[in-house]
C-alpha cells in the first residue's frame, strides 16, 4: 500500500477513511459460533472495497415462473377426455400414438379425472411457479384410487399439510 508523506509538497495526501472488515474463522456457521476476527485498515476515500470475491463463471440467468406440470397433465387429461367423449379419436391407444408416449403413461394421466371436482379445481388453480409444487401426479395417484369424494378430500387435505 503506497502511503502520502505528510509534509512533501509534490505528493498530496489522499483522504482516507478506516474500514473494519469482520471475518469468520472456520467453515459456514462461524458467525453464529461467535468465531469472529476482525481487521482494520486505511483504505483511500475514492475506493470502493469489496470483501465479495469475484463470481466464477457466468451468473445462472434468473429463473421464470412456469406452470407446474401437474397442472399441464391434468389439462391434457381434460383435452384428452374430450377427444374421446366426442368420438375425434377412438380409444386412448390412438392418444398414445398421437401423442409420442406410451399407452401406460396416458393411463396413468387419464386417472387424474377420477380426483373430486374440488380436488381438480384446486390443482388447476395453482399459480405459476419458479420452484417445484408440493403437488405432483405421483403424490395424487393413491389419492385418485380412493372410491368417495369426502375421503378423496381428507387424504387431498393431508396431503396439503405435509
Amino acid at each position: 500500500m503506497h502511503v502520502a508523506v505528510e509534509g512533501r509538497d509534490d505528493v498530496p495526501v489522499a483522504p482516507c477513511h478506516k474500514q473494519t472488515v469482520e471475518i469468520a474463522l472456520g467453515p459456514k456457521g462461524a458467525f453464529g459460533n461467535g468465531n469472529i476476527g476482525a481487521l482494520a485498515r486505511r483504505v483511500p476515500a475514492n475506493h470502493v472495497v469489496s470483501a465479495v470475491p469475484p463470481s466464477r463463471g457466468k451468473a445462472k440467468p434468473p429463473r421464470h415462473p412456469k406452470t407446474p406440470r401437474v397442472v399441464e397433465l391434468l389439462r391434457k387429461a381434460i383435452e384428452w377426455r374430450t377427444l374421446l367423449d366426442t368420438g375425434e379419436v377412438p380409444n386412448q391407444a390412438d392418444i398414445a400414438r398421437r401423442e409420442g408416449t406410451t399407452r401406460a403413461q396416458v393411463t396413468q394421466v387419464m386417472c387424474m379425472l377420477r380426483l373430486a371436482p374440488e380436488i381438480q379445481q384446486h390443482i388447476l388453480s395453482i399459480p405459476n411457479v419458479v420452484h417445484r409444487p408440493a403437488i405432483t401426479e405421483r403424490s395424487l395417484q393413491p389419492i385418485s384410487q380412493i372410491s368417495t369424494g369426502n375421503d378423496q378430500l381428507h387424504a387431498f387435505r393431508q396431503l396439503l399439510e405435509c
